[in-house]
C-alpha cells in the first residue's frame, strides 16, 4: 500500500508527529573565518572534510564544494514516509557506477555522537551524463581526486546533532563551543529554523537579534514546496535545498536556491518573499558584512 500524504496545515505547512517547540529558530553567535581547504581522496567525504578543518584549527564550519570527482557516490532524495513516525522520509539510496562530478554543493560540518559529521545537499552529474540533485551520504561517498574548496571555519559555536521531538529526526542544533586559540574572524551566527517558519523571515529575525544590518547567507535545508519570484512553483511537500546565493541588505533577505522534489526534478531561482515555509529544518551560517 503506498504511503499516504501527511496531513497539511493552512498556508502550505506540514504537520510533524511531535509537540510543536516554542522557539521557532535557534541562533548562536560565533566568529567565521574564510578559508581555502584541500580535501584529500581515499577516505569518506565525512573524514576528508573533518581532517581539512582540523588541519586549519577548526572543529567545523561550512564548505562550498564545486567540481569534485566522487567514486563511489551515494545519495538520496526526499520521499514520502512509509510509516506515521515522520512527516517525510528519504528515497532508496542511489548508487551510480563510475565517477560522479559534484557541480556545486553546500556542506555543513559539525558533530554527531562526539565525532565529526557533515550534512550536505548539492547538484551533480552522474556517469550517464544526467544532472541530479539530492542529499549526499557523506560516510558512504569518497573523493576520487583531491579538490580545493572555499570554506568558513566557525569558532565559538558548532552544529551538534540532537534528538528533535517535533520532527522525530536527529538534527543539527547550534551549541556553544570552545575557541581554539586566538580568532579574528567576522561576526557571524549559526542557526537552525523549525518547520512551517518562512525561511526569509526567520533569517531577518536572526539578523535583528544579532544586530546584522547586512550579511551573507550560506546553508542547506528543506522547504514545503517553493514559490519563486518569477511566478514558478514547486508542489512537492518535501524538498532538499541548498542556498546558491543569499544576502541581507538593510535587514531584508533575498535568497537564491536550488532544490529537488520527491520526483527528482531540480528547480532553481530566487524565492518569493514571505512565501516559503521550512519542511523539516534549515541550517544556516549568517556572516555580517559592512555593505
Amino acid at each position: 500500500m503506498p504511503a499516504s500524504r501527511p496531513e497539511m496545515v493552512p498556508l502550505r505547512g506540514i504537520r510533524h508527529p511531535g509537540p510543536i517547540a516554542a522557539e521557532r529558530f535557534t541562533a548562536m553567535p560565533c566568529a567565521a573565518q574564510p578559508l581555502t581547504l584541500r580535501l584529500e581522496p581515499g577516505r569518506s567525504i565525512n573524514e576528508a572534510v573533518a581532517q581539512a578543518f582540523a588541519d586549519a584549527g577548526f572543529s567545523g564550519g561550512y564548505i562550498r564544494l564545486r567540481n569534485a570527482r566522487v567514486d563511489p557516490m551515494r545519495y538520496v532524495i526526499p520521499a514520502a514516509s512509509p510509516h506515521g513516525t515522520h512527516a517525510a522520509w528519504y528515497s532508496d539510496t542511489f548508487a551510480p557506477e563510475g565517477i560522479t562530478v559534484i557541480e556545486d554543493a553546500g556542506l555543513v560540518a559539525g558533530r554527531r555522537d562526539d565525532g565529526p559529521f557533515l550534512h550536505s545537499h548539492g547538484i551533480w552529474r552522474t556517469p550517464d551524463g544526467v544532472r541530479r540533485m539530492g542529499h549526499l551520504l557523506p560516510l558512504d561517498s569518497k573523493l576520487a581526486e583531491p579538490v580545493e574548496v572555499t570554506a568558513w571555519g566557525i569558532a565559538g559555536a558548532l552544529f551538534d546533532v540532537r534528538d528533535d521531538a517535533e520532527t522525530n529526526f536527529r538534527l543539527f542544533v547550534p551549541v556553544k563551543a570552545p575557541v581554539l586559540g586566538e580568532r579574528r574572524g567576522r561576526r557571524a551566527a549559526i542557526c537552525t529554523v523549525k518547520p512551517n517558519q518562512d525561511i526569509g523571515q526567520a533569517i531577518e529575525a536572526v539578523c535583528r537579534r544579532h544586530g546584522f544590518d547586512h550579511a551573507s547567507i550560506q546553508g542547506i535545508g528543506s522547504l514545503v514546496g517553493a514559490d519563486f519570484d518569477n511566478g514558478s512553483t514547486v508542489s512537492s511537500y518535501a524538498t532538499e535545498v541548498f542556498v546558491t546565493g543569499g544576502a541581507v541588505r538593510s535587514r531584508r533577505c533575498t535568497l537564491d536556491i536550488a532544490l529537488v522534489g520527491m520526483d527528482g526534478t531540480i528547480s532553481a531561482g530566487r524565492l518569493r518573499r514571505s512565501a516559503n515555509p521550512v519542511c523539516v529544518t534549515f541550517e544556516l551560517l549568517v556572516v555580517a558584512s559592512d555593505s
